[in-house]
C-alpha cells in the first residue's frame, strides 16, 4: 500500500507523518505543493501539521488553492482516503472536504501539550483500532484549534456517527468538544491532535499507533 504525505511550505510535521505510515507498513512518497498530481498508486493522502504559507489568510487556506490540493479534492471526490492533521484538518475544511472552520484557540493562545480523547467512533477505518467510549491521550500542537459550525451541520456530523473524536477536557472552545470528524462517506478523517507524534515508545506514548496500524490492515483487505 502506498500513501502520499503532501509537503506545502511551513509543514513541520511532514516527515512525522511519513515515520508514522511507514512503521505502520505503508511505502511513502513526499509530494511538494507544486507538484499538479499525486503518484500513481496512492490508497491515502496525507495532510501534515504546520504552518501552511505562513498561515496567512486564515490557516489552510492558500494551501487549499494550491495545485497538488485540487488532484487531493478529486482523489477523496473519487473514493480515496485523505487524512488531514492539525493544519492539514484545517485545509480539509477550506477545500470543502470536511465542513465548519477551524477558529483561534478560545483562550488566544497557542497550546502544546499531550491532552485526553474520548473515542467517539469506532467503525471507520481510521480508528477501528479503538473501541468507542475508549479515552487515549494524544499530544496537541495548535493556535487555531477552535472547530465550529452551525447547529444544522453539528447535528448532522453527531447524527451521522462522523465525530471520531472529542476532547475530554475542552482545550480550545471547539464546539461539543468535537476533536475530529469525519466525510459523508467516512473516507476523509481530520483531526487536531497529533496521532504521528505517539506512535512510538521514545515519544513516551503509543496511543497514535493503533491508528495507524489498523489503517494499514484496513487498506490490506479493500
Amino acid at each position: 500500500m502506498k500513501a502520499a504525505v503532501i509537503v506545502f511550505p511551513g509543514s513541520n510535521c511532514d516527515r512525522d507523518l511519513k515515520m508514522a505510515f511507514e512503521q505502520a507498513g505503508l511505502q511513502v512518497e513526499m509530494v511538494w505543493h507544486k507538484d499538479t498530481a499525486l503518484p500513481d498508486g496512492v490508497d491515502i493522502v496525507g495532510l501534515p501539521g504546520g504552518f501552511s504559507y505562513g498561515d496567512y489568510l486564515r490557516c489552510g487556506a492558500i494551501a487549499a488553492n494550491s495545485p497538488i490540493c485540487r488532484d487531493v479534492k478529486a482523489h477523496a471526490e473519487r473514493g480515496g482516503y485523505v487524512f488531514g492533521v492539525c493544519n492539514g484538518f484545517q485545509i480539509l475544511t477550506e477545500t470543502g472536504l470536511l465542513p465548519g472552520a477551524l477558529l483561534r484557540n478560545a483562550n488566544l493562545k497557542y497550546i502544546c501539550r499531550t491532552i485526553g480523547l474520548e473515542v467517539a467512533e469506532s467503525q471507520s477505518i481510521f480508528t477501528r483500532g479503538y473501541e468507542a467510549g475508549e479515552r487515549i491521550g494524544i499530544p496537541i500542537a495548535h493556535h487555531d484549534g477552535n472547530y465550529t459550525a452551525d447547529a444544522a451541520t453539528l447535528d448532522r456530523l453527531e447524527g451521522e456517527g462522523r465525530v471520531a473524536f472529542r476532547y475530554t477536557d475542552n482545550p480550545n472552545g471547539s464546539d461539543r468538544d468535537i476533536a475530529g470528524i469525519l466525510s459523508e462517506n467516512r473516507r476523509v478523517l481530520g483531526m487536531m491532535p497529533h496521532p504521528e507524534r505517539a506512535c512510538d515508545p521514545s515519544q513516551g506514548n503509543e496511543d497514535g499507533a493503533r491508528l495507524f496500524a489498523h489503517l494499514t490492515a484496513a487498506l490490506a483487505e479493500a
